[in-house]
């Protein structure tokens, strides 16, 4: 198993609506990304400066790379880009973090 990080942005004004839309996220894609091999997918919020941190834990065999062509996460970027930081395809600007420490 790989564990990786990631920060996105959120839009001023939009904590609520996220979680919200996030609370309720569509059956499709939830199924979409444990076939893709995340097992596990956390994400945090920082209060003070909008930015989200999301972690996974993704299987030997992932296919998480190969999210970006499905019709579902396209649609799911759609759907969020109003609230986020984004790419011209709507994808979420993200950065991904470094390991640094890591406790078992």
């Amino acid at each position: 198993m790989k564990t990786v990080a990631f920060k996105m942005k959120l839009k001023p004004g939009f904590e609520a609506e996220y979680k919200k839309r996030h609370d309720e996220i569509w059956p499709e894609l939830s199924q979409l990304l444990k076939e893709a091999g995340i097992s596990e997918y956390h994400i945090f919020l920082d209060e003070e400066n909008l930015d989200l941190i999301g972690i996974q834990n993704l299987s030997e065999n992932s296919t998480e790379a190969q999210l970006p062509e499905h019709q579902i996460m396209k649609k799911w970027w759609d759907y969020m880009a109003d609230i986020m930081e984004t790419n011209p395809d709507n994808s979420p600007k993200s950065k991904m973090l470094k390991s640094v420490f890591y406790m078992k």
